[in-house]
């Protein structure tokens, strides 16, 4: 069966979005005796590993000298690699998850001013009606943990404002290298500046409670911040990235579907209400493609 490239976007973005739905319920089961930082040091280092085996087996170690790609590949990295990591875990320092999550989900706002206001991009009119039921799905999922504003609030919002513009950059590269090279770069440039911003802080751990999570940090570093952002570069080359921003949001539904049998979080009666408004923005957000085939 012959997929279309839009088609082939959108499955790249359900998987990405259903492995990023694991981190919650990975940090709650390993992450315990890790400080944040540190765990996001670790799985940036494995991730880079990674990448860079990938690289070998491939024989494109030579993409990451590109020096067409490098200058895009390096500002990607500071905006998305550094600052946008540094801004969200150093937010969840200072507010709940419940408001973390809800106010990540103004990256789908921020990057239709950057890419469809300022870049001029067009989008179907059907999907930003898909982006809006989606995040209002979303929303509500998020909000009964939702509590007053607090300072933290306002690094997660700057996270999500630096997003967009790190996707922009990554996307340009992504046109000269592959996937492979543009993690490679940004993981082994970004874990020892998270390794020094830890250390700064003093974010250590003893090495007998980090070996008793290592596996998961493994995990965390090959699956979440390897593939799944893989599969993130290859979905936004095919899609908009206000499309993509809109379906990976079902990642807080799946995190509450595997909660629910891992951790045994019965969901609540606004979860299950969010299904409606979710579904229909999904709906909407692939119904183009159809259209356009007819």
């Amino acid at each position: 069966m012959n997929l279309s490239t839009e088609r082939r976007g959108e499955l790249f973005i359900f998987f990405e979005a259903a492995l990023w739905s694991l981190f919650p319920i990975i940090t709650i089961l390993s992450y315990g005796h890790v400080p944040p930082l540190v765990s996001l040091a670790w799985s940036t280092l494995f991730a880079a590993i990674f990448f860079g085996v990938v690289l070998y087996a491939k024989g494109k170690f030579k993409e990451v000298i590109n020096k067409e790609s490098l200058k895009d590949n390096l500002i990607g990295t500071f905006f998305l690699g550094i600052l946008y990591y540094c801004f969200y875990f150093f937010g969840l320092n200072y507010t709940s998850a419940g408001n973390a999550g809800i106010i990540a989900l103004s990256e789908i706002f921020f990057s239709y001013l950057f890419f469809n206001i300022w870049r001029r991009q067009s989008i179907p009119r059907i999907h930003l009606f898909g982006a809006l039921f989606a995040f209002i799905g979303a929303a509500i999922v998020l909000s009964p943990n939702f509590v007053r504003f607090q300072a933290g609030d306002l690094l997660v919002l700057a996270a999500s404002f630096v997003a967009p513009i790190g996707n922009f950059f990554m996307l340009r590269a992504r046109e000269k290298v592959s996937s492979e090279c543009i993690m490679f770069v940004r993981s082994i440039i970004s874990a020892p500046v998270i390794f020094l911003i830890a250390y700064f802080f003093s974010a250590s751990v003893p090495f007998g409670e980090l070996k008793s999570s290592l596996a998961f940090l493994i995990i965390n570093g090959v699956l979440l911040l390897g593939v799944s952002k893989i599969l993130w570069l290859e979905g936004i080359k095919r899609i908009s990235v206000v499309k993509a921003g809109a379906l990976a949001s079902i990642s807080p539904l799946l995190t509450i579907a595997v909660a629910w049998p891992v951790l045994h979080n019965t969901p609540t009666l606004a979860q299950l209400f969010a299904l409606a408004p979710m579904s229909l923005g999904v709906i909407l957000l692939s119904r183009e493609l159809r259209a356009s085939k007819k």
